[in-house]
């Protein structure tokens, strides 16, 4: 996951929200997608990992031919909405969707609690998943990764940090120039970027848009935890 045009990438690297518990939950799904992508690569031959990623990735039509017809093989459809989450086609791919979720993870857990988001995390998935499947019911291309929920957590972000300083890498061309940008520009460019490439083919763009959409406008039926002041003056 990445806000790019042809010749531009912006890469977050950090941002300026100061939290207050380790996002336990957000480092578990960082650490799982790791290992199995490790796996993936590590252990696994081209055509195992190719049966890996059909077998357990959503495949829309399918999907639908369960809804449909083969009632019988729906839990094993429902089941390929989690287990797709954690696959991923490449180390930029799962190396994108996880620095992105490095940053912006950790401050949504501590916003909203430990709990609440392995549920909004989840459910910003399933919500990204439908949206594809809706746009494209008749593929039979397996769609795989955390992009979706990862997506939802950028959403929810924008809501509760939009003034939140992320320093951020920008390469134009062969150019590198590290800038402060607000959360509500970065956000909102990359949403755009979503939509201004969602024509192409390749990646599912319609997962990242739905994913973001739900974070935006469900995040606030989470709450936001209420932090005890510390007595202790930081420096």
């Amino acid at each position: 996951m990445d806000t790019h045009g042809k010749n531009t990438w912006m890469i977050p690297i950090k941002d300026n929200i100061k939290t207050h518990s380790f996002p336990i939950i957000t480092a578990c799904i960082i650490v799982v997608n790791i290992l199995i992508f490790l796996w993936q690569k590590i252990t696994l031959t081209p055509s195992e990992n190719e049966f890996i990623v059909r077998y357990y990735g959503i495949m829309p039509y399918d999907f639908f031919m369960a809804l449909t017809k083969k009632h019988e093989l729906i839990p094993y459809n429902i089941m390929t909405i989690f287990t797709s989450m954690f696959l991923h086609g490449g180390f930029f791919h799962v190396g994108g969707n996880m620095l992105y979720l490095f940053i912006f993870g950790k401050s949504v857990e501590d916003a909203i609690g430990h709990k609440r988001f392995f549920v909004f995390y989840f459910l910003s998935g399933i919500a990204a998943a439908v949206f594809q499947l809706l746009y494209e019911p008749d593929s039979q291309i397996p769609m795989i990764g955390a992009s979706g929920a990862v997506s939802g957590i950028l959403g929810a972000y924008l809501i509760l940090f939009p003034y939140a300083k992320i320093v951020t890498m920008l390469i134009i061309l062969i150019f590198i120039k590290f800038v402060q940008l607000p959360a509500i520009l970065l956000l909102t460019l990359w949403f755009f970027m979503q939509v201004l490439y969602s024509h192409t083919d390749g990646v599912a763009w319609y997962a990242h848009i739905g994913g973001f959409i739900f974070g935006l406008l469900v995040i606030k039926l989470f709450g936001r935890r209420k932090f005890v002041k510390s007595k202790r003056l930081e420096t």
